[in-house]
């Protein structure tokens, strides 16, 4: 689907509070209906796979389906596929084309310990969640934290390979979602502002204001995010028994007082600056929205932080 810049520059103007609400709880209503499925799939497994690129929202919407699952008397524990990450060794790591080491592969994962943990909690038997320390590139199984499922209970692991063979391929019984951000945005039958512009705006904002990576960074991984998404993502998106779009309507007028700033001050001679030409002029046909304005528990937040949800 796609938005209409009319619709949403006239909805700033008129009522933007009542618009961003609007906005909030249709992705509520989203999450409900994945609540739904995953509850009429319990009693043939209790396991929820979530997957989806970079800068989709999988974290946000693991807790929020954490949260419907609670609201609903239904203890659920959202877990980060990330930790499953196995300590890097350069000698054998997966590689680019180009010869870097390539974090997109699922090699990176070790599929063998998460099949004998889903098969150990879908079972009733206690396991350790490993611990991967980013700062130092490597697991520490030493401070995982256990978890057994007791009876109508559930796990939803979120990350980018939950639908890989190796995984979902292994646990065809289990729930399994796709998310993204996927809708553009247009004026009339012109197109001003792709999906994918808004992942890598959320993805660049978020790294520099969370993780201490430049703007330029962030677009110089970019590229093989992108390649790694067409080779070990989207393939398995139709194993989904939900696609969430994550979209949200208000978000590229939220997120212009962040990304504009960071976009324009790129320096004239990075390699890649005129591929952001087009991506920069598409956040000025948008009315601007005050973040303060963004509700603490919104998706949004997951990226321009100050939410109400703790991100490991």
């Amino acid at each position: 689907m796609a938005y209409q810049l009319q619709e949403i520059n006239e909805r700033i103007r008129s009522d933007v509070a009542g618009f961003l609400e609007e906005c909030d709880q249709n992705y509520r209503q989203r999450v409900s209906l994945a609540a739904d499925k995953i509850l009429a799939n319990l009693d043939k497994s209790p396991l929820v796979l979530l997957s989806g690129p970079s800068g989709s929202g999988k974290t946000t919407t693991a807790l929020k389906i954490e949260e419907e699952l609670r609201r609903r008397g239904i203890v659920c524990h959202a877990v980060a596929m990330d930790n499953y990450f196995k300590t890097m060794d350069r000698r054998t790591a997966p590689r680019t084309p180009e010869g870097e080491i390539d974090l997109e592969s699922p090699l990176c994962m070790d599929m063998e310990l998460l099949d004998r943990h889903f098969t150990a909690l879908s079972q009733g038997k206690e396991v350790v969640i490993p611990k991967f320390e980013f700062a130092r590139q490597m697991r520490n199984d030493n401070r995982g934290t256990p978890l057994r499922l007791g009876k109508n209970e559930i796990a939803v692991f979120e990350g980018i390979h939950a639908l890989n063979d190796e995984v979902a391929g292994r646990h065809p019984e289990a729930t399994k979602l796709y998310i993204s951000a996927r809708s553009d945005v247009n004026e009339g039958s012109q197109l001003r502002f792709k999906g994918t512009w808004m992942r890598l705006t959320r993805r660049a904002v978020r790294d520099y204001l969370f993780r201490g990576t430049g703007v330029a960074e962030t677009l110089d991984m970019w590229a093989n995010v992108r390649r790694g998404e067409k080779l070990y993502i989207s393939p398995y998106k139709n194993r989904a028994d939900i696609i969430f779009d994550s979209s949200l309507p208000y978000e590229v007028s939220v997120m212009k007082n962040f990304a504009a700033p960071l976009l324009e001050a790129i320096p004239q001679e990075n390699a890649r600056r005129s591929e952001l030409l087009d991506l920069i002029a598409g956040f000025e046909y948008f009315e601007p929205i005050d973040p303060e304005l963004v509700a603490k528990d919104s998706l949004l937040r997951e990226f321009i932080g100050g939410g109400s949800y703790h991100y490991s």
